[in-house]
């Protein structure tokens, strides 16, 4: 799905499940990367992470998310999460309170290993194994793997 593509969808849903026009911009942005979509108070456009394509449901549950922020916001009602009209909207139009975690957002682990007595260490960020040694053995430490 391009771009224009993506403005046509949700000019469409917004007329269909809200029957208002939605009148600004929305687009792809990739470095989203925890959330499905995001709406800017300042300038009105939506943003959306195109991993979430692979689900159409979901993408028609998150693009309702946004839109419900636009329209509460420009009606000067209550378009935050914790907001009671916010809460209502989702429910009646059936938008996502959440979205769903991304499988691709797995962390790498990083596994060193003892020369000496073999202890294994996991960490989450690399880091230069020349800097340090072995708490049990005082032996040098080596990359081993991802």
């Amino acid at each position: 799905m391009t771009n224009e593509e993506l403005q046509q969808y949700v000019e469409q849903l917004s007329l269909d499940v809200f029957a208002l026009p939605f009148r600004h911009v929305a687009l792809f942005n990739e470095r989203l990367r925890t959330t499905g979509g995001r709406y800017f108070l300042t300038d009105h456009h939506l943003d959306f992470n195109r991993s979430h394509l692979g689900d159409l449901n979901t993408f028609r549950g998150i693009v309702i998310h946004e839109l419900c922020h636009y329209h509460l916001h420009l009606r000067g009602m209550g378009h935050r999460h914790q907001d009671q009209d916010f809460k209502e909207w989702l429910q009646r139009y059936g938008g996502l309170r959440y979205s769903p975690r991304l499988e691709e957002a797995e962390k790498k682990n990083h596994f060193y290993e003892c020369e000496k007595c073999g202890t294994l260490y996991r960490r989450k960020r690399k880091m230069n194994p020349e800097r340090y040694r072995c708490g049990r053995c005082r032996g040098k430490i080596f990359y081993k793997s991802s």
